[in-house]
């Protein structure tokens, strides 16, 4: 990151001041610079888990989730609960961060987040999806994230208001759900810190 887009930078806090090379922060510096960050982040997101299996790819999505601000999560189908050790294993405590809902049909979690505002987008590679940044990201959204092997189900995808996948260039076909998940939220907070939503 550079100084126009790292707020804090210019105070010394990812390199220095004077040219010296860089350093990694302290943990004090890390909370001022996450603080900043908070300041410029005023958008909401949620996400929908379509029955994602695997309890430690449910707490790394977990993890990140807190890390971008994720306000809520709707667990659905066969998605492990976020009070199952395996899950606090890799989410580390971070789901105390947010709101989970638990909503056994993953169609009536679509409808639940949109009756509280959110645009639900799932990330899948599915036919009439756009590419993740052609996506619609602007204002409130949810993210439906589906199960490792399968993806979203049919349900899901009928239900939602638009579909994502994320372009690949690499002779692998697919990414692990919980890095797909970073990637989605990753590139909606991107998209509202540089004023381009769309």
């Amino acid at each position: 990151m550079d100084n126009e887009t790292s707020p804090g930078v210019a105070g010394g806090l990812a390199g220095g001041t004077g040219g010296g090379p860089p350093r990694q922060l302290r943990p004090t510096d890390v909370k001022r610079l996450n603080r900043e960050w908070r300041r410029r982040t005023e958008g909401r997101l949620a996400l929908l888990l379509d029955s994602v299996g695997q309890p430690f790819n449910v707490g790394s999505i977990i993890r990140t989730a807190a890390a971008f601000g994720v306000e809520s999560v709707w667990l659905c189908g066969n998605t492990p609960d976020l009070t199952l050790p395996a899950v606090g294993k890799t989410a580390l405590g971070t789901e105390r961060f947010l709101s989970a809902y638990r909503t056994p049909s993953p169609v009536d979690a679509v409808k639940e987040a949109a009756e509280d505002g959110f645009r639900v987008i799932a990330v899948e590679l599915a036919s009439g999806a756009v590419p993740l940044f052609d996506a619609p990201l602007d204002g409130p959204i949810c993210l439906a994230i589906g199960n490792e092997d399968h993806g979203c189900s049919p349900a899901t995808l009928s239900a939602v208001h638009g579909v994502a996948y994320i372009p690949q260039v690499g002779r692998v076909g697919s990414l692990n759900v919980a890095v797909a998940a970073a990637v989605a939220l990753s590139e909606a907070r991107r998209r509202e810190w540089a004023g381009t939503a769309d």
